[in-house]
């Protein structure tokens, strides 16, 4: 597997590299066939409210991409705290592969009509399927002039991947995200699985009007 680190604003020292080679070992023994790990060290500026140093990790397949990025006082335990981040979405997946070792996959249609009973996954209440549908949002209209809203939308675009409910739920928590978006393969239809208490988690898809 080949290390990379990379410094922004802030230097490599050859101590540095050796403390995260030393620490890949076990990533290495985890997942043998792991390419690349790469670790991107930054420093915060001066106005920042965090100070100190952030680390970012990518751990690159083959398989899903697995990240995880902490800050702390300096690089040392900012890498320490998001190398401990990468070895549990480590093991949570390894985790959910045991679990459904001899198991079919199922897809999200044949889930739907055993109302999720197969699989670990909970439907969306339908009070979030109707803010999801509606999509309301105050606005703010009348004066020419340009009035100030706390409301934020940021637009960002993906390819689409066409996956099962359970591989969408392992991507998720391999990049530490709370939602993910994909296709799901059975019905085709655009869908979102999401995070909920515990190891449970919710999934809604968008069906023909």
């Amino acid at each position: 597997m080949d290390v990379n680190i990379r410094g922004k604003n802030v230097g490599i020292t050859d101590r540095f590299e050796q403390y995260v080679e030393a620490k890949t070992e076990k990533v290495s023994g985890l997942l043998p066939r792991a390419q690349s790990f790469e670790v991107r060290v930054s420093r915060q500026s001066d106005r920042s409210p965090q100070n100190g140093d952030q680390v970012e990790i990518t751990l690159i397949g083959p398989g899903p991409v697995i990240r995880a990025e902490s800050a702390g006082g300096d690089k040392y335990t900012a890498f320490d705290m998001a190398y401990g981040r990468i070895l549990e979405r480590i093991r949570r997946m390894k985790d959910r592969q045991h679990d459904r070792r001899g198991k079919g996959r199922v897809s999200l249609g044949d889930a739907a009509a055993n109302d999720f009973g197969t699989i670990d996954v909970t439907p969306a209440p339908l009070e979030v399927l109707e803010s999801v549908a509606t999509g309301n949002i105050p606005v703010t209209s009348g004066d020419s002039e340009e009035q100030y809203s706390p409301v934020v939308i940021r637009s960002k675009e993906f390819p689409a991947e066409r996956l099962s409910v359970e591989d969408a739920v392992d991507q998720m928590e391999l990049v530490g995200h709370d939602f993910f978006l994909f296709v799901e393969t059975g019905s085709g239809r655009p869908s979102v699985v999401y995070r909920r208490k515990g190891w449970n988690y919710g999934v809604i898809t968008l069906a023909e009007a």
